[in-house]
């Protein structure tokens, strides 16, 4: 890896394109290095773990309504949407909105905590859609996805190692935006210059501040990164047809950099991959057991174990406090520290609660399990007892935990921390987890049987088993795929399942 020295440069100071870091992130992209098998392997892992979780959302109200607008705009050769029959095509951009929303809405699939926060999966929307609407014209095959892939996951893995932006409140899918560009200036064997333009006109149009994730949650969350990728192909497409880019556009006087982040003074260190050296970031995302924010797997897994252990405590009667010892990122993002009255209210909507760790936790606590729907439903988190027992629990920041969050060392490496249950009459039981179940280093680690079994938990009763199967097969083989047949890389649901559903008004 390179260590790039990032900050802000007078414009008297005439930084050239080659010493700017978007240019810098063209030149990884269009780097044309071989992907390894275990790269391949989790790549594949990944194309399953984002079927399942969509194919899960496909009727769920912002997914319907996303899909509908894509509907709204055919193309043709076109690429597919999530849940329609495949040879239902729309314009590539559509494509990302639509997938990309049916991937997020339930918050279940990969991600990477450093400085910044990341859903890797995020980039594979766009550019399976991309691929669907080119690949038999350009000749692709599955190799070309395959490294299209490593190279975005590489890209939005090294943006967040080094730079933060929820610091700042900046959504993280400021990354995201350059990311998906990166991955499709390999997937389209752009040459560095198209690709830089792009870059920059995709960070420039994907920064927003964090209020998406903060307070009353709204449905924009999932959304967000949907955005991101249509801006990503939208701004290749622009950039193809010769049109530029604000540039500097991370390190320029009014910059990404000099107001969004740091400030003009600040200096970053963004570690990129060498001519010639693999792309394999990928290795170091981990995917989601359970329907919730990731900082909050590892609580789920401690409460289901809590749960078998003291079975008796569990309607809460008996428990005076519960205080959860846990990272600077946990508290403040998913915790008490976060401030939002919203946490603790059984009004709230499903993204809400699905950032609160205080809700999340005593719902696994009480019920020894966790389910990307029920465990959200109104009527659960409305019941009395649940109600009680939520609001003795609180989050604290433990210095040691925020260390090893954050450390680069992954024998050290952490993303639970300790709880200390208090009962009223004084006992007080003290436990610790220091990663989820699911995690390469966990008790657990996911392999492909877990890829395979969620997939098929999240798509039963939403797609015909033979279906299933055909998904299944297809995506495996990945690798020998010609352009023609990315279109399998998608499902259909069961008959009539999306035809009964409310199709939503707007202008389009």
């Amino acid at each position: 890896m390179i260590e790039h020295l990032v900050r802000t440069h007078r414009s008297d100071e005439r930084l050239t394109r080659e010493d700017q870091l978007a240019w810098k992130i063209a030149e990884v992209a269009t780097d044309p290095v071989n992907v390894g098998s275990e790269v391949t392997e989790m790549v594949i892992n990944r194309f399953i773990d984002n079927a399942g979780v969509a194919a899960a959302s496909l009727t769920r109200a912002p997914v319907s309504a996303a899909r509908d607008q894509s509907l709204r705009h055919p193309s043709a050769p076109g690429a597919t949407v999530a849940g329609e029959d495949r040879t239902v095509r729309v314009s590539p951009e559509w494509a990302a909105w639509a997938n990309g929303v049916a991937v997020r809405e339930l918050d279940f699939h990969d991600t990477f905590l450093a400085e910044e926060y990341s859903h890797p999966g995020d980039n594979i929307p766009a550019l399976l859609a991309v691929a669907q609407h080119v690949g038999a014209q350009r000749r692709l095959n599955g190799s070309d996805v395959i490294r299209a892939v490593a190279t975005a996951y590489e890209i939005q893995i090294d943006l967040a190692r080094a730079m933060s932006l929820h610091k700042h409140r900046i959504d993280h899918v400021a990354h995201l935006g350059p990311s998906i560009v990166a991955g499709l200036g390999t997937l389209l064997g752009l040459d560095s210059a198209t690709t830089f333009q792009a870059i920059g006109q995709a960070l420039h149009t994907t920064t927003a501040t964090r209020q998406s994730r903060k307070g009353e949650i709204s449905t924009w969350k999932a959304y967000a990164p949907a955005f991101a990728g249509k801006m990503a192909v939208e701004s290749v497409d622009r950039a193809m047809r010769g049109q530029t880019s604000p540039t500097p556009i991370y390190e320029g006087e009014d910059g990404f950099i000099a107001w969004m982040l740091d400030g003009p003074e600040a200096r970053y260190s963004v570690a990129l991959p060498g001519p010639g050296e693999a792309k394999t970031a990928i290795l170091s995302s981990f995917t989601k057991q359970h329907s919730a924010e990731y900082q909050a797997q590892a609580w789920i897994d401690i409460a289901r174990r809590l749960h078998g252990r003291y079975g008796e405590l569990t309607d809460g009667a008996r428990i005076a406090s519960v205080v959860i010892h846990s990272s600077y990122h946990t508290h403040f993002v998913i915790g008490s520290g976060a401030n939002d009255p919203e946490k603790y209210d059984p009004d709230a909507s499903r993204e809400t609660l699905d950032h609160s760790l205080p809700y999340i936790f005593t719902v696994a606590f009480q019920d020894g399990t966790f389910h990307h729907e029920s465990s959200y439903a109104r009527s659960r988190a409305a019941r009395l007892d649940t109600v009680e027992l939520w609001r003795k629990v609180r989050t604290v920041e433990d210095p040691e935990w925020s260390r090893r969050y954050l450390t680069s060392n992954p024998d050290d490496k952490a993303f639970g921390g300790r709880i200390e249950i208090t009962l009223v009459d004084g006992t007080v039981l003290v436990d610790e987890i220091a990663l989820p179940d699911a995690h390469p280093l966990g008790a657990r680690p996911f392999a492909r049987e877990q890829y395979v079994e969620k997939f098929r938990t999240l798509a039963d009763g939403v797609l015909d088993d033979a279906e299933i199967e055909r998904f299944l097969a297809a995506v495996q083989n990945l690798a020998s795929l010609k352009g023609a047949d990315f279109t399998n890389l998608t499902f259909t649901a069961k008959p009539g399942l999306l035809t009964s559903l409310a199709t939503s008004k707007g202008l389009i």
